[in-house]
C-alpha cells in the first residue's frame, strides 16, 4: 500500500523518504492536490534505470548553491545510493 504525500513534504523530507523507500515503502506524490507520480523501490519498478554514466545529471557541474549545506557528492550519494569517486 502506498502512503500519500504532497510535493512540499517530498522536498522537505527527501532523505527520510529515500531511506523508507529503500526499506520497501511506496509513496504517491500529490502535486496541486492531484496524484502526480509514485515512488517505489527500484527492485519493485519495472524500468531499466541504466548506468550512472548514462545519467546526464550525475556528476554534472554545480549550477547554484545548496540550501542544506551538503556537497554535490553528498546529494549524488543520497539520490543514487553510491558515493562519487
Amino acid at each position: 500500500m502506498s502512503k500519500v504525500i504532497n510535493a512540499k513534504t517530498l522536498r522537505r523530507d527527501l532523505a527520510k523518504i529515500v531511506k523508507s523507500v529503500r526499506k520497501g515503502a511506496r509513496f504517491t506524490v500529490l502535486y496541486r492536490s492531484r496524484p502526480a507520480f509514485e515512488i517505489v523501490p527500484v527492485d519493485a519498478a519495472d524500468v531499466d534505470v541504466g548506468s550512472l554514466d548514462e545519467d546526464p545529471l550525475y556528476e554534472a557541474r554545480a549550477v547554484g548553491t545548496s540550501g542544506d549545506g551538503k556537497t554535490g557528492a553528498a546529494h549524488d550519494e543520497l539520490l543514487y545510493g553510491t558515493p562519487r569517486d
